[in-house]
């Protein structure tokens, strides 16, 4: 009996939440739990219990392999780069078209609200996804971050699209309630089972922003601030582990130092999940760490320290140095605020640790196009990025993206893309400045020539060059000369130094 429910995730990018691969979001695995726990209940009710599947887990690769590749494998010849259109292949790819006339209810998962650029997958765009699935007779239900818009591209709208495909379109199959959420969350760690490739795992620890003005987020439109028990997380973790999930990121949250139970939580995934190869968090309000700093004497920064894997970034949503754009866009915290944390995670973290990078730096986040953004905030940008630099801290690295804006902001509201369009003409030559004058530094500065970077992961051929990444919350790119096996571990060492990524050799055993 073919199951009668079919995902197919088209990956997600949003202000709290990845699930792009390699990373593997929430979306996908509570609603197959969903599911499952449904079905199972139905069954044990009418039938007694099932063991088989309900759900059958695609990807937007399987689907453009079926429809545009005809299900064959294309090899690159040495010149090319590897096809990243179809890299990330379910168990199920070789069979798509049989499941998919056979499913009687389609889930769609789609959305990025924080457009970014990725390594070995490309999210799937309405453009893309309608006209492969308007042949299917099936129901279809489309869920995820696109409820409230989707732009694959920053300094765009959000992305336009024919409605009537889809028989429902709505939250309700991800927005559970967090009494609910666990027993999804486990039932659902069983989907990796059809992914034969190695993900890093999301982990929502909690959801909405306490702070929530930001003029361009689209979190508070989705959920009202709430946190998950320490004892669930633990048990989907645990669940995943023993699926096999070796690599987690706490990142589904907008501030990880905002979780009540933080340190607890942290000091308990590494006594019960002994074999756990990355443990990183992801989002982090500068002003937060402040807080911990002076009420609980850096409490969980010594924690994520201690208890994480090295590599470990705290993503800071600085968005602009400039106070006015800051104060015009209720931003969440001030120039100063900033580089104030960025000193204290400095003052534990920038040890180097057991993978090659320090222990725990911070990142930074900047956004073009808000209101009130003049030639003068590039200058404050410029200047408070330098002054990070000339005290001899680190910074692990800079995303720098034009505004996606999207319906239900303050940001869209109020004028929709006229601040956009105001400064676009510079937005390179700022960009390029950042790059030049505190990215390549910086770079030379986190990872000098010669630091071993341990476990890079062979991910992609460019011609005869491959990209490797460690697994981690924002990885850094390793250009080897070479083509070297693919989906294998190599030790590199650096020998030189790009504007965002690094050239290196393997390292002789």
């Amino acid at each position: 009996m073919e199951p009668p429910f079919t995902i197919l995730d088209c990956y997600t990018d949003e202000p709290a939440g990845l699930g792009v691969p390699p990373y593997l979001g929430t979306y996908p695995r509570y609603i197959a739990g969903f599911l499952a726990n449904t079905c199972s209940s139905q069954a044990a009710h009418h039938a007694g219990p099932s063991s088989a599947s309900p759900v059958t887990y695609l990807t937007i690769d399987d689907l453009r392999f079926a429809t545009r590749y005809h299900s064959q494998i294309k090899q690159p010849k040495p010149s090319q780069k590897t096809d990243i259109f179809t890299y990330n292949l379910t168990v199920n790819a070789q069979n798509v078209q049989n499941i998919l006339e056979k499913t009687k209810t389609l889930i769609v998962i789609v959305g990025v609200h924080v457009p970014g650029k990725y390594l070995s997958a490309v999210p799937g765009t309405f453009h893309e996804i309608i006209p492969m699935l308007k042949s299917f007779k099936c129901k279809k239900i489309l869920t995820g971050p696109a409820v409230f818009g989707s732009q694959l591209f920053g300094g765009k709208a959000s992305e336009s699209f024919d409605k009537t495909v889809f028989d429902s379109i709505g939250h309700s199959l991800y927005a559970f309630p967090y009494e609910e959420v666990t027993e999804h969350a486990v039932r659902g760690a069983s989907l990796i089972r059809q992914i034969p490739g190695i993900r890093m795992v999301e982990i929502e620890t909690g959801k909405g922003c306490d702070i929530g003005r930001c003029s361009f987020c689209t979190e508070p439109l989705k959920n009202k601030v709430a946190f998950r028990k320490k004892e669930d997380i633990l048990r989907e973790m645990e669940a995943l582990y023993a699926e096999g999930a070796r690599y987690f990121r706490l990142g589904k949250q907008t501030c990880f130092y905002t979780f009540p139970e933080a340190v607890e939580l942290l000091k308990e995934i590494r006594e019960r999940l002994p074999g756990i190869k990355v443990l990183h968090i992801d989002n982090v309000n500068p002003v937060k760490v402040i807080l911990d700093h002076r009420k609980n004497d850096d409490a969980i920064t010594k924690a994520i320290v201690k208890f994480c894997t090295s590599g470990n970034i705290a993503a800071f949503g600085v968005e602009s140095f400039d106070i006015d754009v800051v104060r015009k866009n209720t931003l969440n915290c001030l120039p100063a605020a900033a580089y104030e944390a960025a000193a204290i995670i400095n003052s534990y973290g920038a040890e180097r640790g057991e993978d090659g990078l320090p222990k725990f730096l911070p990142g930074i986040n900047i956004i073009f196009g808000l209101r009130n953004e003049t030639r003068h905030t590039h200058e404050e940008d410029m200047r408070w990025l330098q002054k990070i630099y000339d005290d001899g801290l680190l910074i692990r690295r800079i995303n720098i993206r034009q505004v996606a804006l999207f319906e239900g902001t303050s940001l869209f509201q109020e004028g929709r893309d006229k601040f956009l369009k105001k400064n676009k003409r510079y937005y390179w030559k700022w960009r390029n400045d950042i790059r030049q004058h505190i990215d390549f530094p910086m770079l030379k500065r986190v990872v000098p020539q010669g630091t071993v970077l341990n476990g890079c992961f062979a991910e992609i051929y460019d011609g005869n060059t491959t990209f490797c990444r460690q697994f981690g919350t924002y990885p850094l790119i390793v250009g080897v000369k070479g083509r070297l096996p693919l989906k294998q571990f190599f030790d590199l060492r650096i020998t030189g130094h790009m504007l965002r990524s690094v050239v290196g050799e393997p390292v002789k055993p």
